[in-house]
């Protein structure tokens, strides 16, 4: 179905093409005084100097072939010459009927299907996810969730850190630990146990104990660097060791993301690109894209209109080890290799934008992807608590993101056994799908790019602008919707065959204007890649939706027809903001 803004704007088109005007002045906007009208065209102003005319002339005369159309309850030229228009209440509950009787809520398919990757995530093996990895997590899985919806094949990738030198840390300090293991017999030939050496626990352990002395013993960081290279280079029981620490950590790690309600499609990892390094060096050698500077193989990716300077893209250093940018290159490869997707979209924190800015000019003046394949950053700000610095625990150490979360489900526990005698059973697990709501509402409505203040006590509050106090209201929807299947018989799961009859009060309209607006509050979304276009959305739906209760009588109206209207307008609202927060990547519990 068509969106209501281009609904209107044709028939504001057809007006000034009547007028003898170009219909293309016709476009129309949300009013910026919505004190004064609904909608507004300023395309007389536009067309004043083409014309010869004053713009209030011109919108005059499209102002008087515009009264007749019935999809207008007013229409009224004003100085300068803006055109102020609003709908009619009929037109308005015909709308919403199309856009209840539409399974996607007037929101459109992409015109042609997209392959898109998503790289979220970014966790390392063998190291707990912290709070620190939060944002990518929550903001990617929006985002894959909105391109999805528009009709896109959308595919996560958490893009796993598993090659670098942490693997050689921990196998040195195994190896310290417990040297009578097999894995580090050179002479064994046998086949390795299927069980891991150690658990989840001691494996988290292991590796900041590494990291620590490798920091002040250079003689053990030698050897984990040489361990490292080992590995890489196909040692044996090196290579069994790296297996387990795979299995263990990213069962550990599906198990956090799981309670963050994110999921990946693909779990792949840095070292799935390692075999394809050898032959990209190779091509940008042979090419002549890579030159040598001071040992290191590099690939010059400055462009003439650079304010400020950006340095080469660096292949391999002047040892011959390759670096993040040939990974992420490799990676580029694999993925064009095996997926061919249109686009690939990064979610990482915004201070990697220059690596990022260095590694899309290399890909694209090496020819790895096509010219039309679109290669997006999307950096994110920082979390940071309530002084302003980047979130830690009261100790002042890093938070475990497992933690956070605990902590915010037994906040949310607390309030909802202060406020209501609850079951304590049903009460834990309703105060996860609100502490779900409190953390990924509270990181979504700010935008992605900016910094933000993570406020416990704020995002968990069931008053303002909130994921409780949206939950809060979905909640308040369903409870009506209960009640009025209980008082008529009707299913609550069947108000399909209820109308919705035009507005009788202006609380009312207020709340059917709004739902218009999903849809191009949606593509807006998809298009800037910003889930807080529709966190702004669906709050102010929220708003309106508060003020249409508390100014009307919905069980207790006498007429049943206007009865059954307010409650299929209400059910309208329940599907449009359950979509909403879907897409956001939480859910609502039947009561709290």
């Amino acid at each position: 179905m068509e969106q209501i803004l281009d609904v209107i704007s044709n028939y504001v088109s057809e007006a000034f093409e009547s007028a003898g005007y170009d219909r293309e002045l016709g476009k129309v906007t949300v009013s910026n005084r919505p004190d004064l009208c609904e909608y507004q065209c300023n395309g007389a102003m536009a067309g004043a100097k083409r014309y010869h005319k004053a713009p209030l002339e011109i919108a005059e005369d499209v102002a008087q072939v515009l009264c007749g159309c019935d999809a207008l309850e007013s229409v009224e030229a004003v100085r300068p010459g803006f055109l102020n228009l609003k709908l009619s209440p009929e037109f308005l509950s015909l709308y919403l009927e199309e856009m209840a009787a539409d399974e996607r809520l007037g929101v459109p398919n992409a015109e042609k299907s997209k392959t898109i990757i998503i790289d979220y995530g970014g966790a390392n093996v063998a190291k707990p996810l912290h709070v620190g990895h939060l944002r990518s997590a929550v903001i990617g899985e929006s985002i894959k969730r909105i391109l999805r919806f528009l009709g896109n094949e959308t595919i996560g990738d958490v893009h796993l850190g598993d090659w670098g030198l942490q693997m050689g840390l921990i196998i040195t300090e195994l190896r310290h630990r417990k040297p009578d293991l097999v894995y580090f017999d050179s002479s064994y030939e046998g086949t390795y146990p299927e069980e891991a050496p150690f658990t989840i626990s001691e494996l988290e352990e292991i590796y900041p104990a590494a990291s620590a002395r490798s920091k002040e013993d250079e003689a053990y960081k030698k050897e984990a660097l040489e361990a490292t290279n080992e590995l890489q280079h196909g040692n044996r029981g090196y290579h069994a060791l790296w297996e387990h620490i795979l299995r263990v950590s990213i069962a550990d790690l599906k198990k956090n993301y799981d309670n963050l309600d994110v999921s990946f499609e693909l779990w792949m990892k840095e070292s799935d690109a390692q075999p394809y390094i050898p032959d990209l060096v190779e091509y940008l050698k042979k090419e002549g894209y890579a030159h040598t500077d001071q040992g290191a193989l590099v690939v010059d990716v400055e462009e003439e209109g650079d304010t400020k300077k950006i340095p080469p893209c660096m292949i391999l250093k002047s040892d011959g080890a390759s670096l993040y940018n040939t990974t992420d290159l490799a990676t580029i490869v694999m993925r064009m290799e095996k997926w061919k997707p249109d686009e690939i979209i990064y979610v990482v924190d915004k201070r990697q934008d220059l690596y990022f800015t260095q590694v899309f000019r290399c890909a694209r003046k090496t020819k790895l992807v096509e010219d039309e394949t679109g290669l997006y950053f999307l950096g994110f700000g920082t979390m940071n608590g309530k002084d302003g610095k980047p979130y830690k625990t009261r100790e002042g150490g890093v938070m475990r993101l497992e933690n956070l979360i605990a902590e915010i489900n037994e906040e949310m526990y607390q309030k909802i056994m202060e406020n209501h005698e609850a079951d304590p059973e049903e009460a834990r697990k309703t105060a996860q799908i609100v502490a779900l709501s409190a953390i990924k509402y509270g990181d979504l409505s700010n935008q992605a790019s900016k910094d933000y203040i993570f406020d416990i006590d704020k995002f968990t509050s069931f008053e303002g602008n909130t994921g409780p106090y949206l939950l809060y209201t979905m909640v308040r929807i369903k409870s009506i919707l209960r009640r009025y299947a209980e008082q008529t018989g009707r299913s609550a799961e069947d108000l399909s065959g209820l109308k919705i009859l035009p507005p009788a009060g202006e609380s009312e309209k207020a709340l059917g204007l709004t739902l218009t607006a999903f849809a191009p509050a949606v593509l807006l979304a998809g298009e800037e890649l910003a889930p807080h276009k529709i966190c702004g959305y669906i709050y102010e739906l929220a708003n309106q939706f508060n003020r249409f209760y508390h100014e009307t009588r919905i069980l207790s109206e006498e007429k049943e027809a206007q009865r059954d209207s307010y409650i299929a307008l209400l059910h309208l609202c329940l599907r449009v903001m359950e979509c909403g927060i879907s897409l956001l990547g939480f859910s609502a519990p039947e009561k709290m």
